[in-house]
């Protein structure tokens, strides 16, 4: 595997992954009760927005540059960006949070965090950048080998949250559904959480109708696109696949949603939430 996430980290990608991230988390902190999450490609935790990688590639502009600076934007946003806000000096945008550090972040006594990373160079960093924190635990190795591995978990409450790099679409996807295929098996009542690239979208269409047949009471699918998806660009935006997502997560996100298809507008923006499998027939449209 060839990925590293430096040279993407605080793109249009990662500003919709990470709203979403952190809107599941508040749910999750609702309830006084200790939750478990399983972050199963991790990175290294933190990326420098202004370094070498990111330069090469200058994809934060489109993404977290167009919003740091801004105010009054919907409560789902603002969270987000006071994330971003704590790793960085007053005023400048030095260091992009990956997920784990924004999970990390939200831990309370009693809840728990494993971070796995097959790249060892980045599970060294993401180790470093974990090292005093007994709450989140480390591990080198394979991601989706830690879903059949960790769960069920201890406590039962929690998410699993799936970013692979998707080197090979169509071979990620199959990978992909059949690991939650087996991890409801083993956590039925267990959230997951699944970023993909939008690219081609036949391949994007069989992914989510193969996913609604998942033994799961809902899955909600959340798409963000920043031109036209006919574009011959390569990527066009990216989704989000929420299975067994809290009650009401679509109202949360419908606000930030709207605002992102603003902001980061490339050409032609545009924004969809589609209960594909639902127990309540109500969704934000």
């Amino acid at each position: 595997m060839n990925y590293l996430h430096g040279f993407h980290a605080g793109n249009h990608a990662d500003v919709l992954k990470h709203m979403v991230l952190l809107a599941l988390l508040a749910r999750l902190k609702q309830k006084d009760k200790p939750f478990f999450i399983l972050d199963t490609h991790a990175g290294r935790g933190q990326y420098l927005i202004q370094g070498e990688q990111a330069r090469k590639t200058d994809e934060a502009r489109g993404g977290i540059f167009k919003l740091i600076v801004l105010k009054k934007l919907p409560e789902v946003l603002n969270n987000y960006l006071k994330q971003v806000e704590r790793v960085n000096p007053v005023g400048s945008l030095i260091n992009y949070p990956g997920s784990p550090l924004l999970t990390a972040q939200q831990l309370r006594d009693g809840d728990r965090l494993v971070c796995v990373e097959m790249q060892k160079g980045e599970a060294d960093a993401l180790k470093q950048l974990f090292a005093h924190d007994s709450k989140v635990q480390v591990q080198h190795g394979d991601g989706y080998q830690a879903i059949k591995a960790l769960l069920p978990p201890t406590p039962r409450r929690g998410l699993v949250l799936i970013d692979p790099p998707y080197e090979a679409q169509e071979q990620e996807f199959l990978q992909i559904l059949q690991s939650l295929q087996d991890a409801l098996s083993r956590w039925p009542t267990g959230q997951y959480a699944v970023w993909y690239p939008i690219k081609q979208r036949a391949s994007i269409k069989s992914f989510l109708r193969k996913a609604a047949q998942l033994p799961c009471r809902t899955v909600l699918a959340i798409e963000l696109l920043v031109r036209p998806d006919n574009s011959p660009l390569r990527m066009n935006g990216s989704g989000m696949l929420l299975i067994n997502p809290p009650f009401r997560i679509d109202a949360d996100l419908h606000p930030g949603m709207r605002q992102l298809a603003e902001l980061l507008d490339d050409g032609g923006a545009s924004f969809t939430m589609k209960w594909l499998k639902t127990e309540n027939p109500e969704a934000v449209n």
